[in-house]
């Protein structure tokens, strides 16, 4: 069935699994949801021109429809053929923090020397994986493939269907904890990418700065490459004194350089020092990477800096954990501004561990004498008597709040997991 599936799709014009935004000649691929069954919407993909739907409920067998007997199972084994037609290097990345940044950044310094494809917005899970791998144009070079996951046994199965010969852990933290029952299970989790590359013989490339996977990655991989001597050569970069944008010092062979970055925070430092490792490994030029680095622009809310007519914002409302949410705090509180403001959300899938990591993110904030602080959420909100800071329970009593009191003149630093929602706050400040 795979190869069958796989002449369609080569004769097609690319792939969808929205009806709503299916064009013509592409296929249609009837995935399932918790609250949707994407089998009731083959016939509408039909209409608007789709070559075909594949479909796992032959109840809504038609003409121009592909049975099969489970359509993600199949999207997935399509993905992996698509790969291996491809023959090209795949890069993998999963972490707890700073996967998405990293896996940019590297793809932006790779592209100054391969045709890369990779992993757009956050397209790194089991849906998201193979409809990334199914866009790689022909004659792409090297893919760089983004892997996220809530419980164990999830970046086994996305490696299976990548089958990356590089990977990179970029930490293990408590992020997403709950999915996984204890930091055990996320330790566990995110080793499933060293795992595959020890079957495989791939090469692993790591933060030898960071003790725990230090520790892990000479005991589970057969080939590693440090991020500190990724050519045999020691690379330094160090974060030098700057005002909101993270600046670095760059030490190469003979090299010399000063890079400015247009992202926020020294929590980015490693997510450099990983895209600029993996580039000179790959054989990118030293002033090929500097230039990438410089002209890489966050986006999705990640790290970004906003001046706005009345303030100048921090925005990095996309995700938090306590790993990110401390670095960030810690950052923020170095800058040199007379006027900061922190407006922090809840920290969500922290399962039991969620009052205790909350707790911790006040001590972070006294700790650093921040006094202005808004805390959004029903966890920051249940934690936080005894303190002098607002609290808030949703984001809509936030903003109740920001339209009768103004803020203006400050550096605010917005963090929260995305189910906050705390970018609807942006157009208030």
């Amino acid at each position: 069935m795979t190869e069958q599936l796989y002449r369609v799709f080569r004769e097609s014009k690319g792939l969808s699994t929205d009806s709503r935004t299916v064009t013509g000649g592409q296929m249609f691929f009837a995935l399932w949801g918790d609250n949707f069954n994407g089998n009731k919407f083959a016939e509408a993909a039909l209409a608007k021109g789709a070559s075909c739907a594949v479909i796992d409920d032959p109840s809504f067998e038609t003409e121009g429809t592909i049975l099969v007997d489970d359509t993600l199972m199949e999207l997935q084994k399509l993905a992996n053929h698509h790969r291996k037609e491809l023959n090209c290097p795949v890069l993998g990345i999963t972490g707890s923090n700073g996967k998405t940044t990293t896996k940019e950044l590297i793809a932006a310094v790779l592209s100054k020397k391969f045709r890369i494809h990779y992993t757009r917005k956050n397209f790194n899970n089991q849906i998201g994986v193979p409809l990334t791998i199914l866009s790689a144009p022909e004659g792409t070079e090297l893919m760089v493939i983004e892997m996220g996951a809530n419980h164990v046994g999830e970046i086994r199965t996305l490696c299976l269907i990548a089958r990356p010969d590089y990977g990179i852990i970029t930490n293990i933290g408590t992020a997403h904890i709950e999915g996984f029952g204890s930091f055990e299970g996320v330790v566990k989790a995110k080793t499933e990418m060293y795992e595959h590359l020890r079957k495989v013989n791939g090469i692993a490339f790591y933060n030898d700065k960071d003790r725990l996977i230090s520790e892990k990655i000479f005991r589970m991989v057969n080939r590693a490459v440090p991020i500190s001597n990724p050519t045999g050569t020691e690379l330094k970069v160090v974060a030098e004194i700057s005002d909101l944008n993270l600046s670095l010092s760059v030490k190469y062979l003979q090299n010399k350089l000063k890079i400015r970055t247009n992202l926020f925070g020294s929590y980015n430092l490693d997510n450099i020092r990983a895209a600029i490792a993996i580039g000179l490994f790959f054989g990118v030029g030293i002033e090929d990477i500097a230039d990438a680095i410089e002209n890489y622009i966050p986006g999705d809310n990640r790290s970004q800096v906003r001046v706005t007519e009345n303030n100048t914002l921090i925005c990095d409302s996309y995700n938090a954990n306590p790993v990110s949410m401390k670095m960030a705090i810690e950052s923020f509180a170095a800058i040199a501004a007379d006027k900061k403001l922190c407006i922090l959300g809840d920290m969500l899938e922290l399962g039991d561990r969620s009052e205790e990591e909350h707790k911790k993110i006040h001590k972070v904030l006294t700790d650093h004498n921040l006094q202005n602080v808004m805390l959004t959420g029903p966890v920051f909100r249940k934690v936080s008597a005894g303190f002098r800071f607002k609290t808030f329970s949703n984001v809509t009593r936030l903003k109740e709040f920001l339209k009768l009191k103004p803020v203006k003149g400050y550096h605010i630093l917005i963090k929260g997991s995305r189910g906050m929602a705390l970018e609807e706050i942006y157009e208030l400040l």
